[in-house]
């Protein structure tokens, strides 16, 4: 019978969200929903020195934003709670005795000193410095002396002498690692702790993990955990190692170079889906040409098969064009709602027209931070100069223009529906009468009510936009503007 897919995201509480952990749990969450699994949440807090206050909330709030809701977790519980590492510290150190008994494991009671003059020595004769193994086959008695006057201990694995550690990946295929080249790592601290590995294995068993995704920096610490599946006698889950995620060709995209973290694009004005989208395809290519996927779609589409073994380039150029192709291409309502915490950054004004804006600015929206400039001249007109008003390409000067704006006034005067629909044919029929090319009207419209080069929409739609007696004033305002300049 095959099993219920059961995977997991499990961050350190160490600050903001990074997107290569973004995209690990973006890829847990696709391959358990893909099957009808389970994703679960778990903090893995062992390394309180590390622990950022308010960083679990981070956690909480970027997942549920990008629409990674969990099934079992710390907030919302399950059958295989706690799911808060440090809530779970009886465990660990149960287990760990258990494999001492098993014969897997060993107390070792090397000193801090010991272990630093080992190190320098190892240094010193050109070796990588690693434990000796000095306590490794210490007689039973003595042990418990040690034990039984209180003597400080950590519990080390105990890696076999020889052959090799085999294990399968999904991407990089059977890996073998000589037994000689491992570290007996520690299990336990002397603080009592676990150590980050030892939790890992433990957890995933006993909350029946059957899938792990994480990044492939693990690769050489897998046959350690095997090692440990193997010695419980405990199924070993399927991995899942995804290739790093790089800034270029030769550094990888890191918290330490601030251009890492998930927040810091969306105070950049990228559109969630669309980082979801981009993150998705960031070391995984999806059957075919097509780039823009909703989560729902790439939960379908998405197949492991399709994570490539070589790292991914964040290309921020890149990620801007899905994100344009995200924004232009929302319904008009979700688009406006998207939209008018940026618009209102600079537009304080209530009776404008904001669906024709939304209109205006859907066609050319890239990133949302880009709008409060876009639309600044809604409440008042910035100071210009008359050479705005000059257009090699719309072939108008401060005189044509000034003619155009005299002529406009009276006709946007006697329009009584102000609607764009109504403005746009009263001022083509005068274009016509006048025998002129548009832009020679439209331009100086445009230059009067914005007082800039750069518009969402063109005149007909800033005067439906701003309304009669703003549209009116501000074309008064550009007669007076040339006529005194």
């Amino acid at each position: 019978m095959r099993r219920l897919v059961r995977t997991r995201f499990a961050p350190s509480p160490t600050g903001f969200m990074h997107i290569g952990n973004l995209r690990t749990a973006l890829y847990a969450y696709l391959l358990a929903k893909k099957d009808g699994g389970a994703f679960i949440l778990r903090i893995e807090d062992t390394d309180q020195n590390r622990y950022v206050e308010g960083a679990v909330d981070v956690i909480y709030d970027t997942l549920k934003v990008c629409g990674l809701y969990w099934d079992e977790g710390p907030d919302i519980g399950g059958n295989c709670g706690p799911y808060i590492q440090s809530e779970r510290m009886g465990i660990y150190k149960d287990y760990a005795v258990k494999l001492v008994e098993m014969g897997k494991a060993y107390y070792c009671f090397c000193t801090k000193e010991r272990m630093e003059a080992l190190h320098e020595e190892q240094k010193a004769n050109g070796e990588t410095p690693h434990y000796d193994r000095h306590c490794r086959d210490l007689p039973l008695d003595e042990v418990q002396k040690l034990l039984d006057s209180g003597a400080e201990y950590v519990i080390r694995q105990k890696v076999p002498l020889g052959g090799e550690t085999i294990f399968n990946d999904v991407i990089f295929g059977e890996i073998k690692n000589p037994n000689k080249d491992l570290d007996d790592q520690i299990l336990i601290k002397a603080d009592g702790m676990p150590t980050y590995n030892f939790a890992n294995v433990v957890d995933d068993h006993l909350m029946g993990i059957t899938h792990i995704v994480r990044g492939n920096e693990y690769l050489s610490s897998t046959p350690k955990y095997n090692l440990l599946y193997e010695a419980f006698g405990w199924d070993i889950p399927v991995y899942i190692h995804a290739p790093h995620i790089m800034r270029d060709s030769t550094h990888k995209l890191s918290k330490r170079d601030g251009d890492a973290y998930f927040g810091d694009f969306i105070n950049k004005g990228f559109y969630i889906p669309a980082i979801i989208n981009y993150i998705a395809l960031l070391g995984w290519a999806p059957k075919g040409e097509r780039e823009i996927y909703s989560l729902e779609e790439l939960t379908s589409e998405f197949d492991v098969s399709g994570i490539s073994k070589s790292p991914a380039i964040f290309d921020e150029v890149k990620m801007k064009a899905i994100n344009a192709e995200w924004l232009r291409a929302l319904p008009h309502d979700e688009f406006k709602t998207v939209i008018m915490p940026y618009v209102k950054e600079t537009v304080k004004h209530e009776d404008i027209d904001f669906d024709l804006l939304a209109d205006c600015l859907q066609p050319r929206a890239e990133l949302l931070t880009d709008i409060p400039e876009k639309v600044d001249f809604i409440d008042s007109v910035p100071e210009y100069s008359n050479d705005l008003y000059v257009s090699k390409k719309m072939k108008t000067t401060p005189q044509t223009s000034l003619d155009a704006l005299k002529s406009l006034l009276p006709i946007i005067e006697s329009i009584d529906d102000f609607s764009f629909n109504n403005i746009h044919a009263k001022i083509m029929e005068m274009i016509t009468e006048k025998g002129v090319k548009n832009g020679v009207i439209l331009f100086p419209l445009r230059t009067a009510l914005s007082g800039k080069a750069m518009t969402p929409g063109g005149g007909t739609e800033l005067a439906a936009i701003l309304g009669k007696t703003e549209t009116i004033k501000r074309i008064r305002d550009g007669i007076a503007h040339i006529e005194a300049n």
